[in-house]
């Protein structure tokens, strides 16, 4: 779960930083509009991880600054990588809380639930960056967006 948390510490800078920098108010206004259920997501997995007798990522204002970082630059190439941005990120954060799911033990519903809340959020996230006209990412921006994902997965979950 502080792996999770740690996704919606980022969520909340990506948005915040693509909202600040988006030329379209329509998409500054769908921006701002998943950025509150990003924020529920984040309150959702605190309350979990305080559930569990765990703590949250000691790195996240580490995490907060490079993701606010990235979302400046996404904007600053204009809405339609912005939204590109998103809608790759929103897919390898479905495919995360996918296979997230599949390891999580049957019992632990709570947990559950959660996730399967957020994947599906995520996954609208997703569909209104591609309805809004977002571009499809070049590879390799794709595979870097991968390996700093892991990374972040990778540190997030030890420390």
């Amino acid at each position: 779960m502080r792996v999770n948390h740690t996704g919606e510490v980022c969520a909340q800078a990506l948005y915040a930083a693509q909202a600040l920098v988006a030329r379209d108010q329509s998409i500054k206004e769908r921006f701002a509009e998943a950025a509150r259920e990003e924020e529920e997501h984040l309150a959702w997995t605190q309350s979990r991880l305080n559930e569990l007798n765990d703590h949250a990522s000691l790195l996240n204002p580490l995490w907060y600054a490079g993701s606010f970082a990235l979302g400046l630059a996404a904007g600053l190439a204009g809405d339609r990588v912005n939204l590109g941005f998103v809608l790759e990120t929103e897919r390898q954060v479905e495919e995360h809380l996918t296979g997230h799911m599949e390891d999580l033990p049957p019992a632990d519903v709570k947990s559950r639930a959660i996730v399967e809340q957020m994947r599906d959020d995520e996954a609208r996230h997703g569909a209104m960056a591609e309805a809004s006209g977002a571009v499809e990412l070049a590879w390799p921006v794709k595979s870097a967006m991968r390996i700093a994902a892991g990374v972040m997965k990778a540190i997030a979950y030890r420390v």
